[in-house]
């Protein structure tokens, strides 16, 4: 399997300066809107709204959502009265600002040779700004957004980069691509610590606006000088090491809780722009179409995950059924059934089941149990094969749609 290259935008790919940027950016918009909101209203508003972005750990809501939800109403005028003013800011005035900005040397480089290594890259940088902003930020950096396979923004996004559920939701909507993943970036906190949470291997680029947040080989338990330098030095570290040193585990706590995290979110992103008719086209006889998929991933959560959880938590040796789910496509009916209402079922399921899994204690995580399939297991492991069944799931419903639209 091709390695996934995640990239880091900003003081990774670009030199962005955020002390001299935000300040421009901020003027800059703020003059745009002058006449329809006084900047005393709109850029503590604008601050408040981000911060309640990089809070945000609802897989019901994108950034977007959290953001306007907040905004809008905080300015006291509607979203249809001012939205169209916003978007003509970052289509005319926002391109503007790529002078507070410079090149980074050797990103345009890495870009062309790990495309030509056949890597997947994406850019995975904090999905704070509209898509349009990225994607001339990008530009800026002497790219073209166009080539990579996923770019995150706050349309599609759920999770900010604080949280491990971020790179699980890159990943997902890569497909969950099997095989080595490297996450690249200049911030400790944001970039390699949420990453390595979920099992990522990271390197560390330096010379940019460093969180300081915890010295490299605090994080990693490695030599400070290994998986760290500029982007030349990343590219012979890549040239000179076995992609299969990179391969990521997802069995830890905090992985499996970003994945099932990440999955309602991921689903929701993967099929809001699918036409009707492609959620009900079955690629191949007997391969299941998108809305079986969703119908699946419900009525798996509601009525086995659901009921695996409760009797972990309230039996000492518990025995874990598992029913077969896989013949409810045909039983149920699911061709018939409505798509969008399937998800936000599974996603309110979903919600409610990780409300019981979160802040137990390790004691919990490590209680023993039988499998019905697996045989002897604990409630860790018995929970990772839900996050697995999601992945499972999302690579089928991820090569579904490429077949059908």
């Amino acid at each position: 399997m091709p390695l996934t290259l995640l990239l880091d935008l900003d003081d990774t790919l670009l030199d962005t300066n955020m002390d001299a940027f935000i300040p421009a950016y901020f003027g800059a918009l703020s003059k745009h809107l002058k006449g329809h909101v006084s900047s005393d209203v709109m850029l503590p508003a604008l601050m408040a709204g981000t911060q309640l972005m990089l809070s945000s750990d609802d897989p019901a809501r994108t950034l977007q959502e959290v953001f306007e939800a907040y905004f809008y109403p905080k300015l006291g005028i509607p979203r249809e009265q001012l939205g169209g003013l916003i978007e003509q800011f970052y289509d005319d005035v926002f391109p503007t600002l790529g002078h507070v900005t410079k090149k980074r040397e050797g990103a345009a480089g890495l870009v062309d040779w790990a495309f030509a290594q056949g890597y997947r890259v994406a850019v995975a940088t904090d999905p704070l700004f509209p898509r349009k902003a990225t994607w001339h930020r990008i530009r800026w950096a002497g790219l073209e957004p166009e080539r990579f396979d996923l770019i995150s923004s706050f349309e599609t996004f759920h999770f900010s980069k604080s949280h491990p559920a971020y790179f699980a939701e890159v990943l997902g909507q890569l497909g969950w691509p099997e095989g080595p993943v490297l996450m690249v970036g200049n911030d400790v906190g944001r970039d390699l610590l949420p990453a390595q949470k979920l099992g990522l291997t990271t390197f560390h680029v330096d010379g940019g606006s460093a969180s300081g947040s915890a010295p490299f080989d605090a994080v990693q338990g490695r030599p400070e000088t290994e998986r760290r330098g500029n982007l030349v030095d990343l590219r012979l570290w890549l040239a000179s090491n076995d992609p299969a040193s990179m391969e990521p585990s997802f069995k830890t706590t905090d992985a499996i809780l970003a994945i099932l995290s990440s999955t309602p979110g991921v689903m929701r992103s993967m099929t809001s722009g699918l036409h009707t008719d492609s959620l009900f086209r079955e690629p191949a006889p007997n391969d299941w179409a998108v809305i079986e998929i969703l119908c699946h991933l419900r009525d798996v959560e509601r009525e086995v995950h659901q009921m695996q959880i409760r009797t972990m938590l309230e039996e000492s040796q518990p025995f874990i059924p598992r029913p077969n789910a896989a013949i409810w496509a045909n039983e149920r009916r699911y061709l018939n059934e409505d798509g969008p209402a399937a998800l936000r079922d599974f996603t309110g399921s979903r919600i409610s089941n990780l409300e019981r899994l979160k802040d137990l204690e390790e004691d919990m995580w490590s209680r023993k149990a039988r499998h019905a399939i697996f045989g002897p297991t604990d409630f860790r492991e018995v929970v990772g094969f839900m996050a697995e069944h999601d992945r499972m799931h999302i690579q089928q419903a991820w090569n579904t749609i490429k077949t059908v639209s």
